[in-house]
């Protein structure tokens, strides 16, 4: 596990396409099919991060949280599944199915998706606006692994909170930091 900070995509840039399955339902879904009325949250996650695993249950309840304002989640996994087989799909479907996520889980399984988007780590979280454009990027919240800050999304919810309140968005914003996204 390398310690990576997130790249921190420029503000305002447009979401980058995607078609992708999702891992839980096995249909495919579209940039265009994931976005809600108010935004769209991107988090690139997986299955074995211990950094993901610290926070998987505060971001099932952020995104459960926002979906009926008009925020849509969707989580994508791009690590090599031939070096880091506990990524592979169906892990991924059983840590959706456990943690109780309520959004699409897909594969990236070209890593193209996540080279786009300029995903460094997971998790590393991704916020775009009506017009998909970048309004948020970074963490959840302080929270790691052993740094006995609490899981409470405060970041990442605030962004959310000033979206769907149509107020604007701080632009001091901090990168996430967790295990590099495992490239081929």
């Amino acid at each position: 596990m390398a310690r990576t900070l997130s790249s921190m995509m420029p503000l305002g840039t447009k979401a980058p396409e995607f078609n992708l399955p999702d891992v839980v339902s096995g249909k495919e879904l579209s940039l265009a099919e994931a976005r809600g009325a108010k935004g769209l949250v991107v988090a690139f996650i997986c299955a074995h991060c211990p950094y993901v695993l610290h926070v998987q249950h505060e971001m099932a309840a952020i995104a459960s949280g926002f979906q009926d304002a008009g925020v849509d989640f969707v989580a994508i996994s791009a690590n090599d599944i031939e070096k880091y087989p506990d990524d592979r799909p169906e892990k991924m479907k059983e840590q959706a199915e456990q943690v109780g996520f309520n959004f699409p889980y897909l594969y990236d399984e070209t890593q193209a998706v996540a080279k786009a988007y300029g995903a460094e780590c997971t998790p590393d979280f991704f916020v775009f606006d009506e017009n998909l454009e970048c309004v948020y990027r970074g963490r959840m919240d302080e929270a790691t692994p052993g740094n006995d800050k609490p899981v409470n999304g405060k970041d990442l919810r605030a962004a959310l909170d000033a979206l769907v309140a149509g107020d604007a968005i701080s632009e001091q914003q901090f990168p996430s930091m967790g295990c590099n996204i495992k490239w081929k």
